[in-house]
């Protein structure tokens, strides 16, 4: 069950290409990265260090983040920062490169920090639940750990995100248990992360095709249920006026609300498995 969430069918295909950057807000773009998106705060001709990269895409983004990088920023500018959304392989392909080439702080959450520092592995994935093609293949993904200890440091423990003025973290775990949204209340944006989605990320066609749709985290790589719910309607509450998740498109305005709240209160029925590994249990 989704809800979906009518779109221009022109703008639909103008940004369903890899590599396309889109941007939301003067100060706020995404860039396609083949299943994820990588997120950049600044506006355009931001000065070195005056932006930040949300998330690092799959294995293999680096020169796509690298040119957009160029594009909207200038060649050999570099980020205050890389914030992680979480650490799971599709927001983390290009991360080691990135750092070791920009030389800057990775901000995680403190609990999200052993999946980014060589150390912890994350759980394995349920390729039994959604049934899709990225269900089923989930069982290759990898699982980590990548090691970004010479940069990396918590997110500030008072809810500012570093280079963001403006915006505070949320904790919103489930996805994993250090997953973190990101809120501006100036203007009611939310980054989303993978706490839900704006694509049916279990199926490669709707995954390809991008159809904006309200749903839950990816199913195959949710451990906690019953902290994704909660997490949900923390956001929902928040009553966004724009929202830009780690897999789909961006979306704004009173449909965008309505899907999340319908999800927020019917959460078990659009989002939760009927089985699965982590069904009923964390």
């Amino acid at each position: 069950m989704t809800h979906q969430v009518p779109v221009d069918r022109e703008a639909r295909a103008a940004e369903v290409r890899d590599g396309h950057v889109h941007e939301v807000l003067p100060d706020l773009a995404y860039q396609r990265l083949m299943i994820v998106n990588a997120i950049y705060y600044g506006v355009h001709g931001a000065a070195d260090r005056n932006w930040v990269l949300i998330d690092a895409g799959v294995m293999g983004s680096t020169g796509m983040i690298r040119h957009a990088v160029a594009e909207r920023f200038g060649k050999n500018s570099r980020p205050h920062a890389i914030v992680l959304t979480h650490g799971h392989f599709d927001h983390v392909g290009a991360l080691e490169d990135l750092a070791k080439e920009w030389q800057v702080p990775v901000h995680a959450h403190p609990d999200e920090l052993q999946f980014l520092n060589g150390s912890t592995s994350y759980p394995p994935p349920d390729p039994s639940v959604g049934g899709g093609l990225m269900s089923a293949l989930s069982r290759f993904y990898p699982r980590g750990p990548v090691d970004v200890s010479p940069w990396l440091q918590p997110l500030p423990a008072d809810g500012t995100v570093p280079g963001m003025p403006g915006w505070r973290w949320l904790h919103t775990p489930g996805h994993t248990i250090g997953h973190i949204a990101l809120w501006r209340d100036a203007d009611r944006t939310l980054i989303s992360g993978d706490a839900f989605i704006t694509t049916d990320q279990e199926s490669a066609y709707a995954v390809a095709m991008q159809t904006p749709e309200i749903h839950g985290p990816p199913m195959y790589y949710t451990p906690d249920w019953e902290s994704a719910r909660l997490s949900v309607q923390l956001l929902a509450a928040l009553e966004p006026e724009c929202v830009v998740s780690g897999h789909g498109r961006a979306l704004e305005g009173e449909a965008m609300r309505e899907g999340l709240h319908t999800l927020a209160r019917n959460f078990a029925q659009i989002a939760v498995p009927e089985q699965g590994r982590y069904v009923g249990r964390a």
